[in-house]
């Protein structure tokens, strides 16, 4: 699933390669991924594409005051094309295609735009076209930004204060901090030292600086490493980029330990017994508690 490092570097090689550009034509294929009816998608065509922003993982594409926003979820992906000329038209429910996005010819006649995928079968990409992005549901409720200066250690001891959640839940919640989810969270956990098992409410002063530390370190690293490249690379660079995530049965690069795992439903997370739970390893199961 994209996150915050890959979203952001995605706007910005869009505000690179497509701000100033025209919008021809919104092609959707995957119908259930538009979320709104007004305006119309069709509304875009002929605006020209003035800004990019990020909202937590929602990417928004702005449009001459009209919002293309779109929330690229687990099988999601952006595509950017140098030449959509000659690109085959749009047939609903055909391949991994969603929507296509046409944008007005260079000087070299070559006319560009971008496209998006979604692998898998749990269809959750979703895009919306919108006056004002407050309007899509999922920004007007999201938390603070951790990359923004308002997020300071004080504002995270306000957040964990007298939750009785696992710091691993509060991490991935987007409507108390925006654009952390399931690979960046265990990384940040990593550099903090910290099982992701342990209730909010109890981390002291110190560890309320530590774990701020840790996601704003590791989230400008990645936002660093993406910085500058295509768009069909950012996979690959997140993957080589993480230390604990994905990781399972490699050895800590920090300690030499082997990456475990705890397995749930629909997910799993990564971590180091010894950099982070004294050495214990977890129970593989959805109420996991330190083993004794």
């Amino acid at each position: 699933m994209p996150e915050l490092p890959e979203v952001e570097a995605l706007a910005e090689f869009l505000r690179e390669h497509a701000v100033g550009r025209a919008v021809i034509g919104v092609d959707v294929t995957a119908f259930q991924a538009l979320k709104t009816v007004d305006p119309p998608v069709t509304a875009l065509a002929g605006l020209l594409v003035t800004g990019v922003a990020r909202h937590g993982k929602f990417l928004d594409v702005d449009c001459d005051g009209l919002h293309f926003v779109t929330h690229l979820a687990r099988g999601g992906w952006l595509r950017w094309r140098d030449d959509l000329t000659g690109a085959k038209p749009v047939r609903p429910g055909k391949g991994p295609l969603a929507v296509r996005v046409r944008l007005s010819p260079g000087e070299d006649g070559r006319a560009p735009g971008f496209e998006l995928t979604e692998a898998g079968t749990q269809k959750r990409l979703a895009v919306y076209v919108v006056r004002d992005p407050q309007d899509v549901p999922g920004i007007a409720g999201l938390g603070p930004d951790p990359l923004s200066e308002d997020f300071t250690p004080d504002l995270l001891k306000t957040i964990v204060s007298g939750s009785r959640t696992q710091i691993k839940g509060l991490l991935r919640d987007q409507k108390v901090i925006a654009g952390i989810g399931n690979a960046y969270s265990d990384e940040v956990l990593h550099v903090a030292k910290m099982s992701p098992f342990k209730i909010a409410g109890t981390l002291t002063d110190g560890q309320v600086a530590d774990l701020h530390d840790a996601i704003v370190s590791t989230l400008r690293d990645a936002v660093g490493r993406a910085r500058g490249l295509a768009a069909k690379d950012l996979k690959s660079e997140k993957k080589s980029g993480l230390r604990v995530h994905g990781r399972t049965g490699e050895a800590c690069e920090v300690c030499g330990d082997t990456i475990r795992e705890v397995s749930f439903a629909d997910s799993s997370l990564q971590y180091c017994p010894t950099c982070q739970t004294g050495g214990k390893p977890l129970a593989d199961r959805r109420l996991s508690r330190l083993l004794k």
